[in-house]
Formats: C-alpha cells, structure tokens, sequence
C-alpha cells in the first residue's frame, strides 16, 4: 500500500545534498625535515598556492624552533562539493644535531586535536556543526638520498602511525633513476614490515571486493614516488606543471 511508504531509500540522498552543501574538513599534517619540498607537494596536488614554504634559503637564516607548527586553512571548491583544507606545517625533522624528541610536540598536536573534537562532540549543548581539526591523514616525506629508513624515521613513524593515517612519500623522486627508486622502494616497504609500522591503507575485513582490489592496488604503490612543482612550463606548445632539469 502507497500509504505505508516512509522514505528511507531517499534519506542518504538528503544528507549527501546537505553534506556537500556545507562541505567538509580535510586536514593534512607534513612531516620530513626541511627542503624537501613539502610545501611544493601539497601546492601540486590541490594545483593552487595554498603554502609558503617555511625552508631556508640560506645558511644565516634561523631554524624554525620544533614549536612552531602553523595550520593554515583554504576553502576549495569543485564541482559544487566544498573542502576546508587545512595543511598543517611542521618545522623539518632531523634538522638539527640532536633531535631526541623532536617528534614530541607534532604527536602533542594531533593528540590535542583528538581530544578537543571529542570534548565538543560530548557536550550535551553541542553545535550543529562540529568544527573538526583532528588530522585526518599524514604525508611523511622520505629523503630520496637515504638508504632506507633511518633510526629517527624508525622512531617518528612508530608514534605517528598510533595516532594518524600515515602516507609515505618518496619526496623529490625525479633525483633517482627508475632503478634506484625500485629499489629504494623495495627497501622501504621491506623495512615497514620489518619494524611492524602499519601505513594507510590499512586491510580491513569490513571491505567489499572493489576496495580490497582498490587498496591492494594502493599498496602496491607505497611508498608513493612524488614530485612537485609550481612552475608552468612549455612542452611542445602544451603548458604544463613540472620541473625543468639539464637532462630533461
């Protein structure tokens, strides 16, 4: 009967409307000591400058203190779906001699940022609209002239990967060769399972099939090799993003 009819099967589509209307938090956090191009990567990805990049030019300017983490937040839009993105700098790790506990205040950050989420989503006058901060994925920027994991990015993965969404990145991976970024991807990968650090995706028995293709296909991938660039250059006629090299 016409009369029984509730709506459920058009709820979903409700709150999507409502959902993309009000748009949504994304907030990415950088780790990786300075130069290696933190600020350029996320600039590439969202192709538009949202970050300044906090490295030093030269050898008299000071070292950002470990302190010193700056979010800054941009509303993209595309599509007609809304995305606040907030990228969160860190100063670069391992820049200085000793860099026991450098780790301490970015573990500090996101800790706090878990903790006062949940404290205005337990308040009983709570707002409609939480406004989330917590950091929802990690890009760790890997130094492309290492040999694998050091002992510090050892330390720093284990604690990130208990409280975030860890992506490795291969940062400047047009300084290797296709072999030697084989290898060195082949090194890392080795060493992740090696130390037992866990980086996204994560496997999960609540996949369906598609994700589970999808993920695999992910981790096949990881780390990732990227290479960014806020330079327009001239291939034949066509403008596109990239780096210009003496080789290439």
């Amino acid at each position: 009967d016409s009369q029984d009819y509730v709506g459920f099967d058009t709820i979903t589509q409700q709150m999507e409307r409502k959902f993309l209307k009000r748009g949504f938090n994304f907030n990415v956090i950088l780790v990786g000591e300075s130069g290696m191009g933190k600020s350029t990567l996320v600039n590439s990805i969202f192709s538009s400058h949202l970050v300044d990049s906090q490295g030093r030019r030269t050898a008299q300017e000071v070292i950002r203190k470990t302190t010193e983490i700056s979010p800054v937040t941009q509303t993209l839009e595309e599509n007609g779906v809304r995305v606040r993105l907030t990228i969160i700098d860190t100063p670069g790790f391992g820049d200085q001699c000793n860099n026991e506990g450098c780790w301490v205040p970015v573990i500090k950050y996101i800790k706090d940022q878990h903790a006062a989420y949940l404290e205005r989503e337990l308040k009983p006058q709570r707002d409609r609209v939480i406004n989330d901060t917590r950091v929802h994925a990690c890009l760790y920027f890997l130094n492309p002239g290492s040999r694998g994991l050091r002992p510090l990015d050892v330390e720093v993965l284990k604690r990130l990967t208990e409280v975030t969404n860890v992506i490795p990145v291969i940062a400047k991976s047009d300084s290797m060769t296709v072999e030697e970024r084989t290898v060195f991807k082949r090194r890392i990968k080795e060493e992740l399972v090696f130390h037992r650090i866990a980086v996204y995706p994560y496997p999960s028995e609540e996949d369906g099939e598609e994700d589970r293709l999808l993920n695999s296909s992910i981790r096949d991938l990881v780390p990732f090799a990227v290479v960014g660039s806020e330079e327009i250059i001239d291939v034949n006629g066509t403008p596109v993003r990239g780096r210009r090299h003496g080789w290439g």
